[in-house]
């Protein structure tokens, strides 16, 4: 007697719902967390990971090192798949300055999303230099890149995304509308 194959679907509904992963990237005070929360009361059931969050845990003192960074992102697409295989809707607020760490997490996870904030450095400046609420990111980071501290942007290349599945520009669209827009993608 020959074995039958078993074919396990690779996509599961969960609770009536598809999960998926949404990798929010820009620049610093490109908007991210403001959009990821826009987006969160949309997508009642979503994870928000925080990379500002997640670090404070990992690395206490970091020193954003090119090799701390690996280790941080790397656990940070570790954490989203996991989430995503328990049936998760995962959205991930993370500058993730190279592409091949959004890469790896397209790799690994069917169903994902990569939403690029478009935002002149100088607007994200202003931004992030008057902002109340930093949704736990550090404060001063574009002061802090002027005396050497590695910023994305200003002396750590951010590598834009190639073919991300939408592009947003913060500087002309609310969080409103740019969480409104990822929805319809979804």
């Amino acid at each position: 007697m020959g074995c039958v194959p078993i074919f396990i679907p690779i996509f599961i509904l969960y609770n009536g719902y598809m999960p998926y992963v949404i990798w929010i990237t820009g620049l610093p005070g490109s908007g991210k967390s403001t959009i990821a929360s826009a987006l969160k009361e949309r997508i009642d059931e979503a994870v928000i990971l925080r990379l500002d969050d997640l670090r404070k845990i990992v690395t206490p003192e970091p020193t954003y090192s090119d090799v701390e960074r690996d280790h941080v992102y790397r656990s940070l697409v570790y954490m989203a798949k996991t989430l995503y295989e328990l049936g998760h809707t995962v959205i991930i607020d993370a500058t993730g300055n190279k592409k091949l760490w959004r890469e790896l997490a397209r790799s690994l996870i069917p169903e994902f999303f990569e939403i690029y904030l478009k935002c002149p450095l100088a607007v994200c400046r202003e931004r992030e230099r008057t902002r109340f609420d930093t949704h736990s990111a550090p404060k001063g980071i574009y002061e802090k890149g002027k005396t050497g501290a590695p910023v994305p942007g200003v002396n750590v290349q951010y590598e834009e995304p190639e073919h991300p599945e939408l592009i947003i520009d913060t500087e002309k669209e609310s969080p409103k509308e740019a969480a409104e827009k990822i929805i319809q993608l979804i």
